[in-house]
């Protein structure tokens, strides 16, 4: 149960409208990251490899051998404490051409303990489509470390098997984009909202004329773009430098399960509503007695005998009534003065949710 004051956990976030960059607040459909994915051996590890039971990497490292020229018995296991099988994913940004290089993020894949010192070797990386798009290699760089003693004591700093290859793959081919193959381009808000739709269509026919944009829906707006590429360009800066007044968000109340942080908007109202909430506590307390065996003991043994004590103690409470429209910080200041935790709160809120006296979206993280 999370306990302490509410309040040093609340956030009331302010619901005021204000100005934004058009492209802060837009993405342009056609234009998008794409994620690649490969399968590759990290070599030159100082010993903190896969261990020889990841059969895997030994099937791995003895193919690549294979691919060299070198033939071995198919009985043979070679010693791979020096290797280690990875993942090696990457993310590639929008309208990059061959030849560019990119980051990529490298992972152990088997039981590896670190991955510092290694090298990666020449790995092929895939779209979705099963397709090469990025060919990466180079020296990985780990953030963290382990050691271990003869003992059996360790010490791990961060993590030592994951690394990272700055401008490590080389793009081989282009991620198709459909931004220059239709005459409108279409801007999807990343916070759907009807009212800054309808701001951002007024704000671009201001400077380039009745018409040229129109909202969709609440979620995406269509622009009329010229159709040359010099010209498209030179009309998107322009979009760039406009700048739209965002409607306001959505009343929501937002509650972490596993941490206890509730993030409550300002614009959050509940209705007429009376509340009484109790709480319950329960202890119980475990204790050990050792029967020690004798001569006129039937069993002749020594036994430990459980000892358990459980307290119930309820404490019982007023019941408060709030009037129409009451925002949620006078609600956070009743609660606090009750002394009670975020557990009874949350329980509080989901109280009102559910007879439909609270006027806002409540979401469970």
């Amino acid at each position: 149960m999370f306990k302490g004051a509410l309040v040093s956990i609340l956030l009331l976030l302010p619901q005021v409208s204000y100005s934004e960059s058009l492209m802060n607040i837009v993405d342009i459909k056609g234009i998008r990251s794409n994620e690649i994915v490969g399968y590759g051996l990290v070599v030159g590890l100082d010993g903190t490899g896969d261990k020889s039971q990841v059969k895997f990497t030994s099937q791995s490292v003895t193919n690549m051998i294979k691919q060299f020229g070198v033939q071995l018995d198919d009985r043979s296991n070679p010693k791979i404490k020096n290797v280690a099988a990875v993942s090696v994913t990457a993310t590639i940004s929008p309208m990059l051409g061959e030849g560019q290089k990119i980051n990529v993020i490298v992972s152990s894949l088997g039981d590896a303990t670190s991955l510092r010192g290694g090298t990666l070797i020449l790995t092929p990386l895939h779209s979705i489509d099963g397709e090469v798009y990025a060919v990466a290699q180079g020296n990985v760089t780990v953030g963290g470390l382990s050691a271990k003693g003869e003992d059996g004591s360790s010490i791990t700093i961060n993590i030592p098997t994951v690394g990272r290859i700055p401008n490590g793959a080389v793009l081989e081919r282009e991620v198709p984009n459909t931004f220059n193959e239709s005459r409108v381009v279409t801007l999807n808000l990343r916070k759907p909202n009807f009212t800054t739709a309808k701001n951002i269509s007024s704000s671009i026919n201001k400077i380039f004329g009745a018409g040229v944009a129109e909202p969709v829906n609440f979620a995406s707006v269509e622009v009329t773009a010229p159709m040359g590429r010099t010209q498209r360009v030179a009309f998107m800066s322009m979009l760039d430098e406009i700048e739209v007044e965002q409607g306001k968000d959505k009343a929501r109340l937002i509650f972490n399960s596993r941490t206890g942080t509730v993030v409550i908007s300002k614009a959050v109202r509940i209705s007429e509503v009376a509340i009484s909430h109790g709480g319950i506590t329960i202890s119980i307390q475990e204790d050990s007695q050792v029967s020690q065996a004798n001569a006129f003991s039937e069993r002749g043994t020594t036994e430990i005998i459980k000892d358990s004590t459980i307290n119930i103690n309820k404490d019982d409470s007023t019941m408060m009534v709030w009037p129409e429209g009451v925002d949620l910080r006078t609600i956070v200041n009743a609660v606090n003065q009750l002394g009670a935790s975020v557990d009874d709160l949350m329980q509080i809120l989901q109280a009102l949710d559910a007879a439909g006296a609270l006027n806002a979206e409540l979401i469970v993280i």
